[in-house]
């Protein structure tokens, strides 16, 4: 008799909750199917935005690529042209290549053409032509040394030459440490020579990494004004570089600064070696 009252108890339970699990199961199934919508429907619109970002972006890189050739294409005819071109279009389209390109393009040989271009010219205004010429130069090296003093390091030294002329050898300049990404290097900056009519100075610079070998890795190069560092710089391992610049020059020294920088700030010409590529993609995968 018990038994069948419980049994009948239980029974009414399952009669009144079974509408109940049913609304519950039915709303879960539909708050599921709302959230996992909405969740399919953020990821569509997310990805519709990306590629269209991404489309947007690829079409402004391409026309201003297309822009940038065109525009160096129409420069450079102008250098190349067999019956020349005056003074003043020759600098002003070496302005419009230094402003646009420096960063890609190795500019040296074209600011020297240009000043032996002055040097010969019959023009009355051949120093101020040379000075424009000179801060154009500055100006290239000055927005490269702004970029690459914010991701790298640098330091400055002075070259006596009344020194340098007293030390045939060559004049050792004091060595400075400075650590990049971990990486500690000892620079040691020479100076060999000095020509006072390009008003180049001849060096040598020995770097040595600590963590890999106590020895110099070294190399001989001329600095002048014309000689960007991002263009004109020492591989260093680790894809790092290393680039002297001339600040300035006269009768009784020259300023000059090392910066130390990683190899992805350097031009675009510079072409990162398997090496490097091989190493850089094991760092990634280690744990930090």
């Amino acid at each position: 008799m018990d038994e069948n009252k419980e049994k009948d108890f239980w029974d009414k339970v399952d009669i009144v909750l079974r509408p109940i699990n049913g609304l519950l199961t039915a709303l879960a199934v539909a708050l599921l199917g709302y959230y996992t919508t909405s969740i399919l429907r953020q990821s569509e619109v997310r990805e519709t935005n990306q590629r269209v970002y991404t489309e947007l972006m690829s079409g402004r890189e391409q026309a201003e690529s297309a822009l940038r050739k065109d525009m160096f294409l129409s420069i450079m005819q102008i250098f190349l042209r067999p019956e020349g071109a005056g003074v003043e279009s020759k600098m002003l389209n070496l302005e419009m290549l230094a402003y646009n390109f420096s960063e890609s393009l190795n500019l040296k040989p074209l600011f020297a053409h240009m000043e032996r271009q002055i040097n010969a010219s019959a023009v009355s205004e051949k120093k101020d032509y040379k000075e424009r010429l000179n801060q154009v130069a500055k100006e290239v090296t000055n927005r490269q040394m702004v970029l690459l003093e914010q991701v790298g390091r640098k330091f400055s030294r002075t070259v006596d030459f009344e020194k340098l002329r007293s030390s045939p050898g060559g004049l050792e300049l004091e060595p400075e440490k400075l650590v990049l990404n971990n990486t500690e290097r000892e620079f040691m900056l020479s100076v060999l020579r000095y020509d006072p009519e390009q008003r180049e100075l001849t060096m040598e610079l020995g770097v040595r990494t600590p963590r890999e070998s106590a020895n110099v890795q070294r190399r001989t190069f001329i600095v002048g004004f014309y000689d960007f560092p991002m263009i004109d710089n020492t591989r260093l391992s680790g894809d790092q570089r290393a680039g002297v610049v001339l600040n300035q020059i006269n009768e009784g020294g020259a300023d000059l600064t090392l910066v130390y920088f990683p190899g992805s700030y350097a031009s675009l010409k510079e072409k990162v070696s398997y090496d490097e590529v091989v190493e850089n993609l094991r760092l990634l995968g280690q744990p930090r």
